[in-house]
């Protein structure tokens, strides 16, 4: 969440008043959803690798 933070505020509304005019009303919920879950799939890849990443330094230390 760090790229959002960098945002601001009014940079986050700009960019979902942008998205309003290029899809439309009754396009933003599906792209919002699209949006969640591509980000929870990242989030369980990137936490994924991490704990494989920590296993494989807990079996080298062995």
């Amino acid at each position: 969440m760090g790229f959002v933070g960098n945002i601001g505020f009014p940079g986050l509304i700009l960019i979902l008043l942008v998205a309003l005019i290029i899809f439309g009303p009754s396009k933003l919920p599906e792209i919002g959803k699209a949006v969640g879950s591509s980000l929870r799939e990242f989030k369980k890849a990137t936490n994924g690798i991490m704990s494989d990443d920590d296993s494989n330094k807990v079996e080298d230390k062995k």
